[in-house]
């Protein structure tokens, strides 16, 4: 079943191929290399989460992807390269900010925006003349790179709109049918996407937070600015339209929200079956409701939300009752994302 919202589409086997996170084996690494050298589509993990790949330098491949995904024209894609060589392919000139970031963050969950070559396809970039490009540090998705022998644009794996996948069943449940094959190597690392920094303006600017954070960031080059206006945002994947979102209503519970968390999700039980995601223990002791349990820490939260934001779709939950965590540290990149899968924020 095609997930909701993804257009009508001339269905396609999809090959899933499971590989070794470490040692993904030459045969099905140059099996996909060849799909995306001939302007094919191959989803592979990365450490923050599964990537649908398609050759950068090619046109017609990279409009592919925003055609399974029912992804809008108007949102970049990140450029995943395997070398520096490689980089020189993609951005006119890598600036000496660029160089220092590289050298301490790559391979590595940093992107970042550059001034685009010409070679480049203008869909990637969604006519902007900057291209956003990262090198991952996961050997599947290095090994693909290098055997393909070209750049990889590669937005998440998923519906447009959809939690982003962090397992291969969760890209089969989106796009099965709608690409040529899946590198199975299981759950990724880290869970949420790359940071984002816009290197083109006067001042280093975050436009999408993630596991490298501001002070990281920082402590190599300096002060760093966070963007707000929808221009800036336009330069980067992830912020300019609805993401993250499962079939369920998100409810996100900030911190210091002076409401208990039983009560809330009693409330929303009147309303049918409610899933709940944090670290407190609730048991609003109703039929209906549906629990799972993490930690208040920021690295199992990422590596967990959005796979459990699906299995409470699977559980037939028509709300989901999110409770938020600290913004220290890697928190921050998570509480951005929960804020934009919730439709309503309590606490806020």
């Amino acid at each position: 079943m095609l997930a909701r919202g993804v257009r009508p589409y001339n269905l396609i086997d999809t090959i899933i191929k499971k590989v070794e996170a470490d040692n993904p084996g030459q045969s099905a690494i140059a099996s996909a290399a060849t799909i995306i050298r001939s302007g094919g589509l191959v989803a592979f993990p990365t450490e923050t989460v599964y990537g649908l790949g398609a050759d950068a330098m090619n046109e017609r491949a990279v409009q592919r992807i925003f055609e399974a995904k029912g992804r809008p024209s108007d949102n970049p894609l990140i450029v995943h390269v395997s070398s520096r060589d490689m980089l020189s392919r993609v951005v006119a000139d890598v600036t000496p900010v660029a160089r220092r970031l590289i050298s301490t963050f790559w391979p590595g969950p940093l992107t970042i925006v550059l001034e685009r070559r010409s070679e480049v396809a203008a869909a990637v970039s969604a006519g902007l003349p900057t291209v956003a490009v990262r090198m991952p540090a996961n050997t599947v998705a290095i090994e693909l790179i290098k055997a393909a022998d070209t750049p990889i644009a590669a937005p998440s794996a998923n519906a447009s709109g959809r939690p982003s996948p962090t397992r291969a069943e969760h890209v089969v449940q989106d796009l099965a049918g709608r690409i040529e094959m899946i590198l199975d190597a299981g759950a990724t690392h880290i869970g949420i996407e790359s940071t984002v920094l816009d290197l083109t303006g006067d001042t280093p600017s975050i436009l999408r937070p993630g596991w490298i954070t501001r002070e990281m960031i920082a402590g190599v080059i300096g002060p760093v600015s966070l963007a707000a206006s929808g221009d800036e945002l336009s330069r980067s994947p992830g912020t300019r339209h609805q993401h993250y979102n499962p079939r369920a209503r998100v409810v996100l519970v900030e911190e210091g929200a002076g409401r208990s968390l039983d009560d809330i999700c009693a409330e929303f039980l009147r309303e049918g079956p409610v899933g709940f995601i944090g670290h407190a223990k609730v048991d609003p002791d109703r039929p209906g409701f549906h629990a799972i349990n993490l930690t208040a820490d920021a690295e199992e939260y990422a590596r967990s939300i959005y796979a459990a934001m699906r299995e409470m779709d699977d559980k037939g939950a028509a709300v989901i009752v999110v409770q938020g965590i600290s913004e220290a540290g890697g928190g921050a990149a998570v509480m951005d994302r929960l804020r934009r899968a919730a439709t309503a924020i309590i606490g806020s």
